[in-house]
């Protein structure tokens, strides 16, 4: 009985980190903060239940909008029709690095996901996906929160 009870512990815990890749998706993250000479981020189990709760809100009331007031730094990312890696939703975020100009300290079209993942006063992330029919909603939370008006992310 007792054999039973913690092999059920292990393969609960062995299901959850299945369902969602946070040790790939720290990683990505920190790739990003490498090439930009930013420290690495640390994993927040607290973020990663906020993010979860607001995924699976958006999931079911179809929407894709930030939360409103909230203490932490966002990013979302939304796929219909496919799943998503964590490598891909970093990598999509990244790729408004482009975007970016840093000596002018302003963005040509989008560039904040990039600015939140590279934000040199973020400590920590926590991220979360929820997938319901042929839709993925991404969400990932940071602290302290980044992208704050005239003041450059490194």
């Amino acid at each position: 009985m007792r054999h039973t009870f913690w092999l059920l512990i292990l393969l609960a815990g062995i299901g959850h980190a299945q369902s969602f890749p946070a040790r790939d998706m720290l990683a990505a993250h920190n790739t990003v903060r490498a090439r930009a000479g930013m420290a690495p981020l640390a994993w927040s189990d607290r973020l990663a239940a906020g993010a979860q709760n607001w995924a699976d809100t958006l999931l079911a009331r179809k929407q894709f909008v930030h939360r409103l007031h909230s203490a932490y730094g966002e990013n979302l990312f939304e796929i219909t029709g496919a799943r998503a890696s964590s490598a891909e939703v970093v990598a999509a975020w990244a790729a408004e690095s482009r975007n970016y100009d840093y000596s002018s300290n302003r963005c040509r079209g989008v560039c904040g996901h990039y600015t939140q993942i590279v934000w040199g006063d973020t400590k920590e992330v926590g991220c979360a996906v929820a997938r319901g029919g042929k839709r993925e909603v991404w969400v990932c939370n940071y602290d302290p929160p980044g992208n704050w008006v005239d003041k450059r992310p490194y």
